[in-house]
């Protein structure tokens, strides 16, 4: 396996990746209508907005098995996609009735109302502005690979001068809190149903205090 930047080519993948990770890293397949749903809110606004932060785990035969993908800020992210991503997603998934509590409805009120969804979540823009999000088939897991794309986009925030950056992850996903855990993430002060990660990115000449920063 190996890791590239991310072509346009590879955006089936991402749909096909972020459904088939998207129950706390397990198959969602079973759980949704409309299979490219999951990731038209949680993978292909990221390449459409800025495709030179994902990059793609493939196999000798080039098929993708696992992807990292982010934003260096998360409030611009968000005004961008209000302003270029949601209003065609908005257009083409109606409000559902309230009554509605399957999953797809649930995807389709966020895409409606995001304040419900990024606010509560970015604890403190100004020190962690950037977030990720990376999924790995189960064939990709356990060979280092999750870590090595995660420093590949680490090294690129890095570069573009970002402090810090933030993730959300399911409390219940005690394997993934392991996994960022050894990453250097840690807790952040959020919202009690949620668990934030956080974590300060090095300046560049590698000078700089880290006293009192998570991570």
């Amino acid at each position: 396996m190996r890791i590239r930047p991310y072509a346009p080519g590879d955006l089936d993948a991402l749909y096909d990746i972020c459904l088939r990770t998207g129950d706390n890293g397990r198959d969602a397949s079973n759980r949704f209508a409309d299979p490219r749903l999951l990731g038209e809110v949680y993978a292909a606004p990221y390449a459409a907005h800025d495709p030179g932060l994902v990059s793609v785990l493939v196999t000798d035969d080039e098929r993708v098995v696992g992807y990292v993908i982010g934003c260096r800020d998360t409030l611009a992210f968000e005004d961008w996609c209000e302003r270029e991503w949601w209003p065609e997603l908005r257009a083409r998934h109606l409000l559902p009735d309230p009554a509605d509590e399957s999953p797809d409805a649930g995807l389709v009120r966020q895409i409606h109302d995001r304040s419900v969804e990024v606010r509560p979540w970015l604890v403190d823009p100004a020190s962690h502005p950037a977030h990720l999000h990376i999924d790995l088939l189960p064939e990709a897991q356990g060979g280092g690979w999750g870590r090595r794309l995660v420093e590949r986009l680490v090294d690129q925030l890095v570069a573009l001068d970002v402090p810090g950056l933030h993730l959300g992850v399911g409390s219940e996903n005690t394997g993934a809190i392991a996994f960022y855990e050894r990453l250097g993430l840690a807790p952040l002060d959020g919202p009690d149903d949620a668990l934030i990660l956080g974590r300060y990115l090095p300046v560049r000449d590698g000078v700089g205090s880290t006293e009192g920063r998570a991570g």
